[in-house]
């Protein structure tokens, strides 16, 4: 096992590598002057991060981190898996006593706050937890930052960030408008050439920050799809499309029945999955209806390989559970301050679907 000083060292070598390489790049004195000091702290730090294979920095702390990881889902959603894996290895790293708890029942604010409730009790050193509503869970945000618990948001955060009323300290997560619009833009591509075009956006949970702002973001996508094509008759239906899989395809299934001439269908998480195998049960041609979500889990990207989705966002869940915890150590151990993280609105199509299922399976992406 590597000694404190053992990091020391190994963080002032690379510093001192990385200075030497910026010295002989640099086009002038004063740049490499200010590009030495920026990358021997970032060395510094990637040392203190990547050291060793036991405590990964040179303070730590006297006993072992307790953190936390609080959520809205349910532990079969199968979505939670990969940030339970990120968590896990994130917590393994650092030597830390980490529990993850979920809800009994899938998007129950009720159950997350009580939840929240009995974490605190613990008085652990850091709460990572989302926040779907920010009426019911701001009060215990701040209620645990004034007993000196660090609390990271990740995955949900309140809907006004950094300024909202929930004295959070960081977000990690997506940055939901944006990953919507994008998903809406790269399906409006694909939309027929001619016709009048129907969309059905299913809210998967009506009132909850993440549903809602995805939602905002594929309405946005699609103003701009009509703003290009203002001749085009546009229709867009809204409807509550649940977060049960068997739910989902039975409202969806219902609206395509009442509606053949449908177009594209929107979900604001990964349950039209479903959708794709009522599509598939009922003889539909793949691509007939274009589908689209968000979360890449293997449901989704068995179907994205038959063909029936088109294309879908990967929020990079790992990363959700892995980062909040390295916020936590950092904070503790350095006294680094938490800082927001995007964890990206990357699209994953059809060609890519094989790749990323293998990755899927194993709770990484």
């Amino acid at each position: 096992m590597k000694t404190s000083l053992d990091h020391q060292t190994t963080a002032m070598s690379a510093a001192t590598r990385i200075e030497a390489t910026i010295g002989t790049q640099a086009a002038s004195r004063a740049e490499s002057r200010a590009g030495r000091k920026r990358w021997a702290a970032a060395a510094c730090g990637l040392a203190l991060l990547l050291g060793g294979g036991g405590a990964m920095a040179a303070d730590a702390p006297a006993q072992p981190l307790n953190i936390v990881m609080l959520t809205h889902g349910a532990a079969s959603n199968a979505f939670w898996q990969a940030v339970k894996r990120g968590f896990d290895d994130a917590c393994a790293k650092v030597h830390a006593q980490c529990q993850m708890v979920f809800t009994q029942t899938d998007s129950s604010i009720e159950q997350q706050t009580a939840n929240f409730q009995t974490a605190l009790a613990r008085k652990p050193d850091a709460i990572l937890t989302t926040i779907v509503d920010d009426k019911a869970m701001t009060s215990l945000i701040n209620d645990a930052r004034s007993k000196n618990v660090m609390v990271i948001a990740y995955n949900v955060d309140q809907t006004g960030g950094a300024a909202g009323a929930a004295k959070r300290q960081a977000f990690v997560g997506q940055n939901f408008v944006p990953a919507g619009r994008n998903l809406a833009n790269q399906l409006t591509a694909q939309f027929p050439k001619d016709g009048p075009v129907r969309v059905l956006i299913g809210v998967s949970a009506p009132g909850q920050n993440w549903a809602e702002q995805r939602a905002k973001g594929v309405q946005e996508g699609l103003d701009d799809w009509k703003r290009a094509n203002p001749n085009r008759q546009l229709t867009v239906d809204r409807i509550d499309s649940s977060t049960d899989l068997a739910v989902t395809g039975d409202r969806v299934g219902a609206y395509l029945t009442a509606h053949p001439d449908t177009t594209a269908y929107f979900d604001m998480g990964f349950f039209h999955a479903s959708v794709a195998r009522v599509l598939k049960d009922r003889g539909v041609p793949p691509g007939k209806v274009l589908l689209a979500g968000f979360d890449i889990v293997p449901p989704v990207l068995e179907m994205m390989k038959a063909g029936y989705i088109q294309a879908e966002v990967d929020q990079q869940p790992y990363m959700q559970g892995f980062i909040p915890v390295m916020e936590v150590y950092l904070s503790k151990t350095v006294g680094l301050a938490p800082a927001d993280v995007n964890t990206g609105n990357a699209i994953v199509t059809p060609p890519q679907a094989g790749n990323v299922l293998a990755l899927s399976e194993k709770g990484l992406r």
